[in-house]
């Protein structure tokens, strides 16, 4: 089964095993029963908070020690479980480690998604040395095409040919 990062246990909230959720990818979350944390697969039992500062409860965790014993792991979602995207959206997951091209010019590979609050920006490792940081947005990425594993961007727009 493939999964997809939904966030990270934050600091304890209450008594109760609740924890603050840091990067939460609100779309993953909002309706996803369970997480996988640690290779197991764990029944979310309580929702609080706003979906930018979600609060979560997970099953066989209730109480401040267990879920501070929680902190700082990643929680994933079942990639099936995912919500169905747009035609211009993608999963981090799927866009790391794809090429990065600017036409036939081998640019380098994308290493992660960084979210920023104007946009997301594919962090890129150059090919002949250093990083690249790509906007996603439809000046800078001419397309997306994930059965090539690929990315064509414009070198000239971002100033970095």
């Amino acid at each position: 089964m493939e999964w997809l990062h939904a966030g990270r246990v934050g600091r304890p909230h209450g008594l109760d095993g609740s924890f603050h959720v840091t990067r939460p990818n609100v779309q993953l979350l909002q309706n996803a029963e369970s997480v996988m944390i640690d290779e197991r697969e764990l029944e979310i039992t309580r929702r609080a908070g706003t979906p930018q500062r979600q609060i979560l409860r997970l099953q066989d965790h209730e109480d401040r020690a267990a879920a501070e014993a929680l902190r700082g792991k990643d929680m994933l979602v079942a990639r099936s479980e995912a919500p169905d995207l747009e035609p211009d959206e993608w999963w981090a997951e799927d866009l790391v480690g794809c090429s990065v091209l600017d036409g036939d010019r081998v640019v380098g590979t994308v290493r992660r998604l960084v979210e920023l609050p104007s946009c997301e920006m594919l962090e890129v490792d150059r090919a002949e040395g250093g990083e690249l940081l790509v906007p996603l947005v439809s000046d800078a990425v001419r397309e997306v095409d994930l059965d090539r594993r690929a990315i064509d961007v414009d070198l000239r727009f971002l100033g970095a040919e």
